[in-house]
């Protein structure tokens, strides 16, 4: 009875959403305030039920009810009860449903924001309203995860997904989801104000507020993914340049440029065509990341699903909502965009710099994900575009970027540029004086451009200069940290995959790993075998800390899962994986340590910071 009320109510909340968005444009077109306001009712009822919804599936997955056909699949009574509610997103059906109920959620708070054009208010709910329908009813017919294994109920499920076990993946799915929900909101914005024909504060104020959290979730999710992929699978790194990576990190790119851009047309008039452009772009790359994850194109460890009767029915929803919003950008974009601009200064020239390298760097991320498919359809074989091709443009393009925003900061100032300048270049000539990078060039350049941020930022806090807003201040700091956490990873890892076991020991870099013993360790979920390594001091052989990676089997499915032992410092990680059992007591074993890996997700958290305090941020002249 409990997944039948699901359904219904899953049906429900998908015809309050199909039904609304023509009672809205009736009114609107007629006059009628009544039938323009449909939007309120109608939101909360399909918001109310996609909650419900979601509440009673996650309600078959705590109590274990194997008669529905999803619970059987991604869940077992083994399962602890926290990975049983994260099973929920932990494949196709369930994440697509948290999806539509975070953009039902996402719609509800914009209908909460401050905006004075009611009218703009009821186009941007009722497309709102019309793109959650589009996506109900693909979860309809498609994706029910509501279907049932009757008559023949299995007294057992199979499990979730060893890689989902772990406190990234309970995070980092809904995370990015939200960022995903603010891409339709914002796409939602600026097609109603193409309707409008006209461009309001109204409306560009409301757009900006959305990308502020949008940003702040898209860079939450990416780097608790990136987290992920460090802590849980073993290899040590955190950026693989995987496909579906790059999928959420395309619209990143793109919205940071739009943020950027929206900023530029507040304060100077400028860009008006290229912001409306980019939100129609980011909800394009959020359908196409959509396609790539769950079609089967291309083969990713962070693949939800691979079927491609959903890839061509997801085909055909993008069709559906990109195609009137690409007509309609074409149609009234001159008339949008009437109103005159300032004349450019020198920070307008270094912001729309910035802004055009962050959306051709999206384009080559872009081009390097989907050429290997494009190659295969054209070629008929397979190859594959990995990390050298991605690093060789982004690291100069990343570093291009940091001067830009630095420069930003500075102004017309020469003194600043001057006194940011020195600084500078001491700290990447200290920094290759003292070290040994394994690119010198590259490490230069980077140490120079993360000194120059944050030399740019700090010469902000100077008597009688004009200060940015500390949201900007914040991730501009954030961006910098992380940099330097790149740079210390990328250029002075040190890193030995050897063979050991008990009584076995190896020095890398100032410290020797010392294999003591292995330890058998089991649970309900899985079995495996634990290494026990104490890392001591190379000089004094002083103990400095355990690590204990396992091995493991799960008992549901019998797949093997590494998982690392890692101490997390300031100014280092020490990294240890096991793989492969070589004879009885030796293991193949990956001994790392990793310079200021944990600034690479500090510098995030500042980031997400900064996204966030632009929301409560006051409104003061010149501020950015």
């Amino acid at each position: 009875m409990i997944p039948e009320l699901g359904h219904f109510l899953l049906i429900l909340g998908a015809a309050a959403a199909l039904l609304a968005p023509a009672a809205v444009f009736a009114g609107l077109r007629s006059g009628s305030v009544f039938c323009r306001d449909v939007w309120r009712p109608s939101l909360v009822i399909s918001a109310s039920a996609f909650a419900a919804s979601t509440a009673l599936l996650v309600w078959c997955f705590v109590t274990s009810d194997f008669s529905v056909q999803y619970v059987a699949n991604h869940s077992n009574t083994k399962l602890d009860s926290v990975y049983k509610v994260a099973a929920l997103w932990g494949s196709h059906e369930g994440s697509m449903l948290l999806w539509v109920l975070l953009m039902a959620l996402g719609t509800a708070w914009t209908a909460l924001l401050r905006c004075d054009d009611e009218v703009f208010m009821a186009r941007l709910q009722g497309l709102m309203l019309a793109v959650i329908a589009g996506f109900s009813v693909f979860l309809l017919f498609t994706s029910n995860p509501f279907l049932r294994n009757l008559p023949m109920v299995p007294p057992e499920g199979r499990d979730l997904n060893p890689v989902l076990q772990d406190i990234g993946m309970i995070l980092h799915p809904p995370v990015l989801f939200m960022g995903y929900s603010g891409l339709a909101v914002m796409f939602a914005a600026m097609s109603a104000l193409l309707m409008s024909g006209r461009w309001t504060e109204d409306a560009v104020r409301l757009t900006t507020k959305i990308a502020y959290v949008t940003w702040g979730f898209l860079t939450a999710g990416n780097m608790l993914g990136s987290w992920w992929a460090y802590n849980e699978l073993g290899w040590g790194g955190w950026w693989f340049w995987d496909p579906v990576e790059n999928a959420s990190f395309i619209p990143w790119l793109t919205t940071t440029a739009l943020i950027h851009a929206l900023i530029q047309t507040r304060r100077r008039g400028q860009l008006r065509r290229l912001s409306i452009f980019l939100t129609m772009v980011g909800f394009g790359l959020c359908l196409f990341g959509t396609w790539l994850v769950r079609s089967g194109a291309m083969q990713s460890v962070h693949a939800f699903a691979s079927d491609p009767t959903r890839g061509i029915a997801l085909q055909l929803l993008a069709i559906v909502l990109l195609v009137p919003a690409a007509v309609l950008y074409v149609m009234r974009i001159e008339r949008v965009c009437t109103d005159p601009e300032k004349p450019a200064v020198l920070f307008d020239g270094l912001m729309i710099s910035g802004i055009y390298l962050l959306v051709i760097a999206a384009f080559c991320v872009l081009f390097g994900t989907i050429y290997p498919l494009i190659y295969e359809i054209f070629a008929g074989s397979t190859l594959t575009v990995g990390a050298p091709y991605f690093n060789s443009f982004f690291a100069p393009m990343a570093i291009a970027a940091a001067l830009l925003a630095g420069a930003a900061h500075l102004g017309a100032s020469r003194l600043r540029w001057a006194l940011s300048a020195a600084l500078s270049a001491a700290a990447a000539g200290i920094v290759l004086a003292f070290t040994s990078p394994r690119d010198v060039l590259m490490t230069g350049a980077a140490v120079f451009a993360a000194a120059w941020i944050l030399s740019a930022v700090f010469s902000d806090f100077l008597p009688g200069q004009k200060r940015f807003s500390p949201a900007a201040l914040l991730a501009h700091v954030g961006i910098a940290v992380s940099i330097i956490g790149a740079v210390g990873v990328q250029q002075y890892e040190s890193e030995a995959l050897v063979r050991m076991g008990p009584g076995l020991g190896k020095p890398v870099g100032d410290v020797v790993f010392v294999y003591t013993e292995t330890r058998f360790v089991s649970n309900h979920s899985y079995y495996g075998q634990q290494g026990v390594i104490e890392v001591l001091n190379a000089d004094d052989e002083k103990l400095i800390a355990v690590l204990r990676p396992e091995r493991q089997t799960f008992n549901a499915n019998g797949m093997q899962m590494s998982a690392a032992g890692i101490r997390h410092g300031v100014m280092r990680d020490l990294y240890v994986s096991m793989g492969n059992k070589l004879s009885d007591e030796e293991w193949l074993v990956r001994l790392s340590i990793k310079p200021l890996a944990s600034w690479i997700w500090a510098g995030g958290v500042l980031m997400i910071l900064g996204a966030f305090a632009a929301l409560f941020r006051r409104k003061k002249k010149g501020a950015e």
